[in-house]
């Protein structure tokens, strides 16, 4: 590919507000915060951040509010590069907003939140209606469940009839409609909402989760259409169950955990970017472990997402040698 790669995002716009402590507050229980602060979000803003931060040429299709939050939620993308002309502005209505509780120790960080949709749940088939006949010029299209199941299932029937590979991020978990599935060719669920969304267990050891119920889990997806599973596993890495086979690519670990919030996010947008960009499955899932790697070292959803320039310097820091990091320079 002589071209940077194009990716549309139909997703989610969240201001998160985020209380820092070092205790979780039990009912009717109140503690101080150790700080305060807001970040500009949404699982489907933060995608198309990444991907554009990385090199890729994107479009988001999105809706937020009229409110104080909605033109500080755009600006981050606008100032990256991002299409956002295509982004509604919905009168008399919230934007989206992530409540995060983010609890801080010496060594971790382990978050809470609670999503108010607003504007998000506002999408209707209608507004999304130009990109059917612009689907074909996209080389991924990247969806999540923070707008309505009707807009994705049209959106990516759309893709599918176009030849378009779409990219799925199951998040936050809830039970998949099987019609959506049909048209999905990638789907990264973390082991929690892959759990749910089919009804079957996965249980851990000390090794990990059971390759067993990976393998079943994995099974009753492909049953639906699904193309390619992936299952991300936090601090164990990600697994690519192919048949009776499962690869784990590993977690790249930092010194310091800041914030996990938009990991997901990163590595999600990160590896519709390699994929995009020529590289393998196992190269591009590497190139995501990366780049996550970096997003959870610092505070907040946006402001914590790396360049390209930072995610191949920490390839070369951790002289990882599955390909060239130069090999990325085409995104430039």
């Amino acid at each position: 590919m002589h071209r940077k790669p194009r990716i549309l995002v139909v997703g989610s716009f969240v201001m998160d507000v985020i209380a820092t402590t070092e205790k979780v507050p039990r009912s009717a229980q109140t503690v101080y915060g150790k700080s305060f602060h807001m970040a500009p979000g949404g699982k489907g803003a933060n995608q198309a951040l990444q991907c554009a931060r990385l090199g890729a040429q994107v479009t988001m299709m999105g809706c937020v509010g009229d409110d104080l939050f909605g033109e500080k939620l755009i600006e981050p993308l606008k100032s990256a590069g991002v299409d956002v002309s295509h982004v509604l502005v919905r009168p008399g209505v919230s934007s989206g907003v992530g409540h995060v509780t983010l609890e801080v120790t010496e060594h971790s960080a382990q978050n809470r939140i609670i999503v108010i949709p607003g504007a998000n749940r506002t999408l209707t088939v209608d507004e999304v209606a130009w990109i059917q006949d612009e689907i074909g010029t996209y080389d991924m299209v990247l969806l999540q469940l923070e707008v309505p199941l009707e807009v994705n299932r049209t959106v990516a029937r759309w893709a599918k009839e176009a030849g378009v590979p779409v990219m799925l991020n199951p998040a936050p978990a809830t039970d998949l409609d099987d019609e959506l599935l049909r048209y999905v060719t990638y789907l990264t669920p973390n082991e929690q909402e892959a759990s749910m969304e089919t009804g079957l267990p996965l249980a851990s050891d000390e090794n990990g989760p059971c390759r067993a119920d990976l393998q079943k889990i994995a099974a009753a997806l492909w049953d639906k259409g699904v193309e390619h599973v992936i299952i991300t596993l936090g601090g164990s890495g990600s697994a690519v169950v192919q048949g009776s086979s499962i690869r784990y690519i590993p977690c790249v670990h930092m010194d310091h955990v800041a914030d996990p919030t938009a990991a997901g996010d990163s590595f999600v947008g990160a590896l519709s970017v390699g994929l995009t960009a020529g590289l393998s499955q196992e190269e591009a899932l590497a190139f995501a472990s990366h780049t996550a790697a970096i997003t959870v070292s610092r505070m907040g959803a946006m402001p914590s997402l790396p360049t390209l320039a930072e995610v191949q310097a920490l390839l070369k820091e951790r002289d990882y040698r599955g390909f060239d990091a130069a090999a990325l320079d085409i995104l430039k």
